[in-house]
Parts: structure tokens; C-alpha cells; sequence
């Protein structure tokens, strides 16, 4: 034998050792591993929703593959001494780097996922630096070999539609645990936490704003809670979770049509390959386009407003924790998925200084969990909705009450209550808060069906909701990570706990609104915090300085 043709590449070396790996860790056991979460619809596992037919083998259908923390408790700890005033490390954020090194699954773990979902003639769109998600897509028959499951087409329950749902509970023939598969079933369709004139649940009978008709636009909430102060959030980014893709025209005739400059950068991110765009006539950038017009109202002179676009929940959230550039996030969608899909990705944002702002919904406290979802995820700021008064247009604020659609309760999720929930007074018998269960909202902005919004290629009157007050909020932090920065001192990060601590303590009237009337239908607004519009909403120029440090 010819030596030279003996000798292996380094290439090739890798390529074969990964391939003994894959072999040795799909072969070292004799069962196939579950996953540590459910995927199986109530629907299904109870027999309610018929079984009607079986996805076409070729039907191609896109997965996130989720892996677990392998070392929770350890970035639990962190997570505590970063938001603890009183630790060396208060407001010490990890990088991406740091994070995955200290904190990630494995790269032998990852990599052996990815060898298993390429030998299962799977084809992996996407790597996450930070190994968290695998993004995979593939046609139904390969998917029902790999986690040997059937996919079902099943007759919805209390919907006119069919959805297809995995029979059981998926399985791999792979040494590696996997915490969640996201894609395998579209039992719940994500809904955007908007309401039009059509859809009101109360009328807007407003007349202090400075848009068409007297309905609020953006500049009206930046001068009800900020006032006219300096603050523009220069050098920050918001970044937004949307699940469909938007329209630039809507944003700039918005502006256009109300004679306020568009300066602000709007960046699209495809996620996996979604389509940025939505032309009017085949898809709504309703929800889109608004939270592009509040987040840049609220904070103008931003550098930039990401908005990223994908298809997996999973992998939005996880492509913006990796890219760590927006500081300050807001999601206006709801839809049903296990926790623990998204709590180490809110974990990790959380530990590199990002909040993460969820509408909690828009039909009162009878929302469904699964429109709610994720806004009473612990690791995110829930933002419940307000009816508002001004002395005017583009006036002062004036007065505030809870809206009736501000969706509050404790969690129908049944996520138990986080630690910053558990400060003397949050709850307590006249705000009938849970004191076992995460309740929601933490904090409110105006929500009523009296604002201007620009989408679909025209302008409409009458719209509301609380994705109207998540953008908000994102874009108040945006100004209070601006002053922080100036003032030398590191971002805001995490809100959540600091609010709370404010919200019990001697600054609250100064920095929020108490907002002490109004119902959600099952619950009321009342003196501190509650159901309906949580600690309510900001004192902008005071809470900054609070949040900031620098006072």
C-alpha cells in the first residue's frame, strides 16, 4: 500500500469520528430517550378532538429542537447575585460566550443532535451559537421515523378547522436529553394581542388625542408618561418578536401622515428563512407595523428597531438572545408551548442585561392561557392594558383607569409565583392575588380602542389592545438604558425585580401611577398592585432615574 494513500485529513478524521460518535451514542442504549416535556394535545390524549386522516409522508414541516440547561441551579444562583443590589456582582452581564461556556449544553452534546437529525434525513436550517435550539425541517415521514411518532390530522374540537398533533409523546435514539420539540403539532394558532374597532370590547369615546378623530397615536404616550424630557434612546436597539412579516410603506406613512421625522433604522431579521415582507392583499401586518410605530414614538431617536421574523417561537426568542444587540424586547403574540421550551432562553436574556415585554392579552381576565402565553412566563415583564386621559392632544397625563380587556389573573398556565412576587403586600387579600401561582400583569400603558394605526397599505381609527402597551414599555427602557449608559453605569437588564422592590417600597407613587379603578371582569383595580393593570403604568422621567440609578 501506498503510504501517502494511508494518510487520513484532518477533514476526513472529523468527519469519521463524528460519525463513531453519532453511531456509539445512538447506539448505547437499548430504548429509545423521551423528551422532558409534552407535546401531545389535551385534545388528542383525550379522544375530544376525532382523528380524521394522517399528514402526507411528503409534507415537509419545520422543528426547533430544544436542549436543556445541563447546570440550572448554577445560573439560577447567577441570575440572583446579578439582580441583588447588594452583590459584587449586581448588573455584572454575561456575554454570549460566557453564557454558553458556563452555562450551555455541551458541544458534544449539540453536535451529536445534529448528527442524528442529518442521519434521520432531517435538514438542519440553522446552529445557535449558543446551543440551546436546532433548527431542523423535513418531510412528515423522516420526522414520525425519528421520534417514532404518527402525525394525526384531527378535527378541532371548538374550532371550524382540522390540525395535525403527534399521537404520543416523541422518543430519540439518541444519548442526549432533549428538553422540547416545538412544530410537531398546530393544535393552537398564534393570535396577535390586537384589537380592531370591530372587535372592541368597549367603545373608544375618546377625544384627547392628537391623531385623526381624537384617537392617541405614539407621540401622545411618550408626552402622557415621559413628558418632554432629553431622553430619545440614543444608542439603543428594540428588538420584536413578530411571527409574520411587515410592510416599511405603513410605517412611513404613519409618520408621514402625522408630519413627526422617521430617523430610526428598521432592521429585518428572517429567522430560518420567513419572509419579510407582507403585501396586503395575502398577509396583515396589523400587529407588525403598530409595535414598529409605538416602540420608535416612544423612544425616536433610537438606532434601530430589529424585528425579527420567524416561524418557531423558540427561534425568534433564541436568535435575539445570540445576536444581543436590543436590550429591550417586546412581544405582542400569544400561542400555546411548554415553559420550559423558553425559559433557559429567557434565562440567558435575563443574564445579558435583556428584558424581555409580553402583552398579557385582550379579552379581560377570561383570557385563555394560551393566548396569554408567554407574558406569565417569570422571566418576563407581563404589560396589562389602561384606558387613558390627557389635558389634550400631545398633552399631559391626566387620569387613568384599568381597561376592561386588560387580560390579569394568576397564571392558567399554573407557573408557580417567582420570587419577586413574594414581597411583603404584593399580595393580599384586596388584590386576590395567587400566592402560589405567577400573576400578571406587572406593569400597564394605555390599551383602549381609541388609537391611530397605519397598516395593510391604509390608516385606521378605533384600534387598541396591549400590544399597543408592550412596544411602549420596551421603548421607556430604551430611554432608561440610555441614561444609564451616559451615566456610566451598566444597562437596566431585567426589570421585574427592581420593580417590584419599587412597587413596595417608598417611591412607588412617585415613579407609577397607582391606578385604583376600573375591571377586568373578574378582577378590580385597587390601591398597589392587582389584577388589572399590575403596579400600572410609568412616571417615566421618575422611574428612569430608579431603574438607572441615578437618582
Amino acid at each position: 500500500m501506498n503510504k501517502r494513500s494511508a494518510v487520513v485529513s484532518p477533514q476526513r478524521l472529523t468527519a469519521i469520528m463524528g460519525t463513531a460518535i453519532f453511531f456509539f451514542a445512538s447506539s448505547a442504549f437499548a430504548e429509545p430517550r423521551p423528551t422532558m416535556t409534552s407535546h401531545v394535545p389535551e385534545a388528542v390524549a383525550s379522544g375530544v378532538a376525532p382523528l380524521v386522516g394522517h399528514v402526507a409522508g411528503e409534507q415537509r414541516l419545520s422543528l426547533a429542537i430544544s436542549l436543556p440547561l445541563p447546570n440550572e441551579a448554577a445560573l439560577d444562583e447567577q441570575l440572583r447575585e446579578i439582580y441583588d443590589p447588594q452583590s459584587p456582582n449586581f448588573h455584572r452581564y454575561l456575554s454570549v460566550q460566557e453564557f454558553t461556556s458556563q452555562f450551555g449544553p455541551s458541544a458534544s452534546d449539540y453536535a451529536a443532535l445534529r448528527n442524528f437529525a442529518e442521519a434521520s434525513g432531517l435538514k438542519v436550517v440553522d446552529d445557535a451559537a449558543n446551543r440551546l435550539v436546532l433548527d431542523v425541517e423535513g418531510p412528515a415521514a423522516n420526522i414520525e421515523s425519528a421520534f417514532h411518532v404518527t402525525l394525526g390530522v384531527y378535527q378541532h374540537p371548538t374550532e371550524a378547522r382540522t390540525f395535525y398533533a403527534p399521537d404520543r409523546e416523541p422518543a430519540l435514539d439518541l444519548n442526549v436529553t432533549v428538553l422540547h420539540i416545538s412544530g410537531l403539532d398546530n393544535f393552537t394558532l398564534p393570535r396577535a394581542k390586537n384589537v380592531r374597532r370591530s372587535e372592541s370590547v368597549q367603545p373608544s369615546g375618546k377625544t384627547t388625542g392628537s391623531g385623526p378623530g381624537g384617537d392617541f397615536v405614539g407621540s401622545d404616550m411618550r408626552a402622557a408618561y415621559y413628558g418632554s424630557g432629553p431622553l430619545t434612546g440614543a444608542g439603543q436597539s428594540v428588538g420584536l418578536f413578530e411571527l409574520a412579516g411587515y410592510e416599511l410603506s405603513d410605517v412611513k406613512t404613519y409618520f408621514s401622515k402625522l408630519k413627526q421625522p422617521f430617523r430610526v433604522k428598521v432592521i429585518g431579521v428572517s429567522v430560518n428563512g420567513a419572509s419579510l415582507g407582507c403585501p396586503p392583499q395575502s398577509c396583515d401586518d396589523n400587529e407588525q407595523a403598530l409595535d414598529i410605530e409605538m416602540a420608535i414614538s416612544m423612544a425616536p431617536g433610537m438606532s434601530s428597531v430589529r424585528v425579527y421574523v420567524g416561524t418557531q417561537d423558540p427561534s425568534i426568542f433564541n436568535q435575539m438572545a445570540v445576536d444581543n444587540i436590543s436590550k429591550q424586547l417586546s412581544c405582542s403574540w400569544g400561542w400555546k408551548d411548554d415553559e420550559s421550551s423558553l425559559d433557559p432562553i429567557f434565562k440567558e436574556m435575563a443574564a445579558q442585561g435583556q428584558t424581555v415585554f409580553v402583552a398579557t392579552g385582550d379579552n379581560g381576565s377570561g383570557t385563555p392561557g394560551d393566548v396569554v402565553w408567554p407574558a406569565d412566563d417569570p422571566y418576563v415583564v407581563a404589560v396589562g392594558g389602561t384606558d387613558l386621559t390627557t389635558t389634550g392632544p400631545g398633552g399631559a397625563w391626566l387620569s387613568e383607569t384599568g381597561w376592561n380587556g386588560s387580560a390579569g389573573s394568576p397564571s392558567k398556565n399554573k407557573i408557580p409565583i417567582p420570587p419577586y412576587q413574594l414581597l411583603p403586600g404584593v399580595v393580599n387579600s384586596t388584590n386576590h392575588a395567587s400566592s402560589t401561582l405567577r400573576n400578571y400583569p406587572d406593569v400597564s400603558a394605555e390599551a383602549n380602542t381609541n388609537q391611530w394605526s397605519c397598516y395593510d397599505g391604509g390608516c385606521f381609527e378605533g384600534n387598541g389592545g396591549t400590544s399597543y402597551a408592550a412596544p411602549q414599555w420596551a421603548g421607556i427602557t430604551a430611554l432608561a438604558n440610555e441614561q444609564a449608559i451616559s451615566a456610566g453605569r451598566s444597562e437596566v437588564g431585567f426589570i421585574d425585580p427592581a420593580v417590584y422592590v419599587i412597587g413596595t417600597g417608598s417611591k412607588f407613587d412617585g415613579d407609577f401611577h397607582d391606578i385604583t379603578s376600573g375591571s377586568n371582569g373578574g378582577y378590580t383595580a385597587v390601591v398597589g398592585y392587582d389584577l388589572v393593570t399590575g403596579w400600572g403604568s410609568p412616571i417615566a422621567a421618575s422611574l428612569i432615574n430608579s431603574l438607572a440609578g441615578t437618582e
